[in-house]
C-alpha cells in the first residue's frame, strides 16, 4: 500500500492537502477536551493560592487562640554582672540581683618533666571527683608519656580534662587536671600516681586552684549555684553571670509583641480578602475573569469566614472585633484604630485574651480566633474541604485524558480509512487516466489508417 507522501501521483490531484484538511477538522473535537483540561487545572493552582493565603490566616489565628500568647512578658536588663535567657513560663516581676562571686573549676598541675615525650613507665592513675565519681586509667610503658597521659584522659572524659603547661624552667612540662564543670561537686578531691608516672608525677600544692560555686542574692534572697548559668532562681529565667557586681532585672507584659500578633491577624485576613478578590475578578471591558469566579467552594468558604468575623460572641467584655477598635470596611477587609487597640491592650488585656482565644478550659466559652483556628483547619488541614475540591478536580481531568485518548484513537481510525479510500481512489484514477491514455493511441491509430 502507498504511504500518505505518494498520494496523488497516480491522480494528479492534492490528495495529501484533503487529507490535511479532513485530520485538521478531525481533531477540533479534541480542543474542548483539552480546553476543559486546562480550566480544571487553572482551578487547581488557583486553590493553591487561596490554601497558601487561607494557611497564613490559619497561622496568625493560632497564635491568637493560644492564652499563653497574651501572657507573653519582656525582660529588661540593668548592669553588665548578668545576662538573661528568657523562657516560655517567666512572669512579670522586677528583680534586684547581687553577684558576689563566680563559679569556677577546680585545678591542679603536677612538677615539671624534662621532656614531654619521654616514657616514664608502666603504672596506672586513679582521679576521684568530690561527687564520688573516679576515673581509673592503666598506663602502658609504650604509651607512659606526658603527652600520651594527657590524651588518655581526654579521651576518656569523666570528668576531668588535662592539658600541658610550659613554665620555661629546666623541668617546664606539667600535667595540668581540671574539672570539666564549675562548682565545689565537681572538683577533683584525689589524684594518685603510681607504677612509672608515680615516680616521675607528683602534684604541685601551689598550683591548685579550688573549685568554687557562684554566689548571688535575688531580692535579698541568698542563692547558690554549681554553675555560672543559674536555671531555678527565677522561674522562667535563666541567669548568665558575668561578673561580680549588681544588676536589675524588669520583666513587663509584652504588649508590643502581642499587638504585633493582632496586627498579623489582620494583615493576613486582608491578604486573604485580596486573594479572593483576584480569584473572583470579571473586567467588563476586557472580558477577563478569576479563574475562580462563580466557584461554590470558595463562596462557601469566604461565607463561612466572614460569619465568624462579623459575628459577637455570646458573652464576655469584648464581645465584636470592633471593640477592640478593628472594623470591617466597605471592601471587606479590617482597619485597625490603634488608639482603641492600645486602649484594650493596655486597660483590658483579659478580655482581649477570652475573645480570641477563649475563657478558662472547660468555661464553655469559645473565642473568636479558637473558632477560626477549627474552621480552617476543616478547610485546609488533609481531608479538608480544599483538598475534596482539588482531589473532585483532579478525578475529573483524569476522565478527561482517559476521553481525550478514546477520541483521539476514533480520529486515527477514521483517518486511516480516509487514507486507505484516498489509496483506492488514486490505483483507480491513475488506471482510468491509463485506459484514457490508450485508447487515445488506438483512436489515433485508426485515424492514421484510414487516412483521416
Amino acid at each position: 500500500m502507498a504511504s500518505i507522501s505518494s498520494l496523488g501521483i497516480g491522480s494528479g490531484l492534492d490528495l495529501n492537502g484533503l487529507l490535511d484538511q479532513l485530520e485538521a477538522s478531525e481533531r477540533q473535537q479534541l480542543t474542548p477536551i483539552t480546553q476543559k483540561q486546562q480550566s480544571y487545572q487553572a482551578k487547581i493552582s488557583a486553590y493553591g493560592k487561596l490554601e497558601s493565603a487561607l494557611t497564613a490566616f490559619q497561622d496568625a489565628s493560632e497564635k491568637l487562640a493560644d492564652a499563653k500568647q497574651f501572657q507573653a512578658v519582656k525582660n529588661q536588663v540593668s548592669g553588665d554582672a548578668l545576662t538573661v535567657v528568657q523562657g516560655d513560663d517567666a512572669l512579670t516581676g522586677n528583680y534586684d540581683i547581687e553577684v558576689t562571686q563566680r563559679a569556677r573549676a577546680y585545678s591542679i598541675a603536677t612538677q615539671g618533666v624534662a621532656d614531654p615525650e619521654e616514657r616514664l613507665g608502666a603504672g596506672s592513675l586513679s582521679i576521684t571527683l568530690a561527687n564520688g565519681d573516679t576515673l581509673d586509667l592503666e598506663i602502658s610503658d609504650k604509651k607512659s608519656s606526658l603527652e600520651s597521659i594527657r590524651d588518655a584522659i581526654n579521651e576518656a572524659g569523666g570528668g576531668v580534662q588535662a592539658s600541658l603547661m610550659n613554665d620555661g624552667s629546666g623541668t617546664p612540662y606539667r600535667l595540668v587536671l581540671s574539672s570539666s564543670d564549675t562548682g565545689t561537686e565537681a572538683a577533683i578531691a584525689e589524684v594518685t600516681f603510681s607504677g612509672g608516672p608515680g615516680a616521675a608525677l607528683s602534684l604541685d600544692p601551689a598550683t591548685e586552684v579550688s573549685a568554687r560555686n557562684a554566689e548571688l542574692t535575688v531580692n535579698g534572697i541568698a542563692v547558690s549555684s554549681q554553675s555560672n548559668r543559674v536555671e531555678d532562681a527565677i522561674q522562667g529565667l535563666t541567669l548568665n553571670l558575668v561578673e561580680t557586681g549588681s544588676a536589675t532585672i524588669d520583666v513587663t507584659r509584652d504588649s508590643t509583641g502581642i499587638k504585633k500578633a493582632v496586627k498579623g491577624f489582620v494583615d493576613s485576613y486582608n491578604k486573604l480578602q485580596e486573594t479572593i478578590d483576584g480569584l473572583t475578578r470579571y473586567d467588563q471591558k476586557t472580558g477577563s475573569r478569576g479563574e475562580l469566579l462563580g466557584d461554590t467552594t470558595l463562596r462557601g468558604i469566604d461565607a463561612q469566614l466572614r460569619g465568624l468575623i462579623g459575628a459577637a460572641l455570646p458573652e464576655g467584655e469584648m464581645r465584636t472585633l470592633s471593640d477592640l477598635g478593628i472594623t470591617l470596611a466597605v471592601d471587606g477587609t479590617l482597619e485597625i484604630d490603634d488608639e482603641e487597640l492600645d486602649d484594650a491592650l493596655e486597660n483590658h488585656l483579659s478580655a482581649v485574651s477570652a475573645f480570641f482565644a477563649g475563657g478558662p478550659e472547660g468555661a464553655g466559652n469559645e473565642g473568636l480566633a479558637a473558632g477560626l483556628k477549627a474552621a480552617l483547619a476543616g478547610i485546609v488541614d488533609d481531608g479538608g474541604t480544599l483538598e475534596d475540591a482539588t482531589e473532585g478536580l483532579e478525578s475529573s481531568i483524569e476522565n478527561l485524558q482517559a476521553h481525550y485518548s478514546r477520541t483521539e484513537e476514533r480520529i486515527n481510525s477514521t483517518l486511516d480509512r480516509y487514507r486507505k479510500q484516498f489509496q483506492q481512489l488514486d490505483s483507480i484514477i491513475a488506471q482510468m487516466n491509463s485506459t484514457s491514455s490508450y485508447l487515445t493511441q488506438q483512436f489515433d491509430a485508426l485515424n492514421a489508417q484510414l487516412g483521416q
